[in-house]
């Protein structure tokens, strides 16, 4: 079970023209979105990523607006582990359990979500908050963390176990995240 005190939810590389070509894009940033907005209800630190940004754009709008002033990671590395300004940053939140967004599932996802298992870290793949420009990349991808030793959840299910009871204030506000 996943815990606020204990999460943090990484976003790879949703930028440009990329996240427009991939499989489903309007779901996949639509469940980003969710995942962003829940996590600042729920105090869950958000750490994001650009892979080489003069070649593929900056994070979509709708999905950067709702980061704020947060400063994203450029790497030119698949593996978001193989930048040590990424894993400084990573390591300064302390933070056991990483819930895992964005493209390409199979390549930048996946290298990046197996290295976090390799380092102790325990991923939560958002299923349908992550995607590839095939189908079936975005399913290999998926099918390849979790046999890696990834846990597989999606949106509703992650901000809903953060959230643990249905009442209170910060349930009303989710349960509006989620039903948009």
């Amino acid at each position: 079970m996943i815990v606020p005190s204990e999460t943090l939810l990484l976003l790879i590389d949703i930028q440009g023209k990329l996240a427009q070509s991939v499989h489903q894009p309007e779901l996949v940033e639509n469940n980003i979105k969710k995942l962003v907005r829940a996590c600042a209800v729920l105090d869950v630190p958000v750490l994001y990523t650009e892979q080489y940004p003069k070649g593929l754009g900056e994070t979509v709008a709708p999905v950067k607006e709702l980061l704020g002033d947060l400063e994203p990671i450029e790497k030119i590395t698949f593996s978001c582990c193989a930048t040590e300004p990424f894993m400084k940053r990573l390591r300064l939140f302390n933070r056991n359990d990483i819930l895992v967004a964005g493209m390409e599932t199979h390549v930048c996802v996946y290298q990046t979500s197996v290295e976090l298992i390799e380092f102790g870290y325990n991923v939560h793949l958002v299923t349908d908050a992550v995607s590839s420009r095939a189908e079936s990349n975005r399913n290999i991808g998926i099918h390849c963390i979790e046999k890696a030793g990834g846990s597989l959840t999606s949106t509703e299910m992650a901000i809903f176990e953060l959230q643990r009871v249905a009442s209170g204030d910060r349930f009303r506000e989710l349960s509006k995240i989620i039903k948009e």
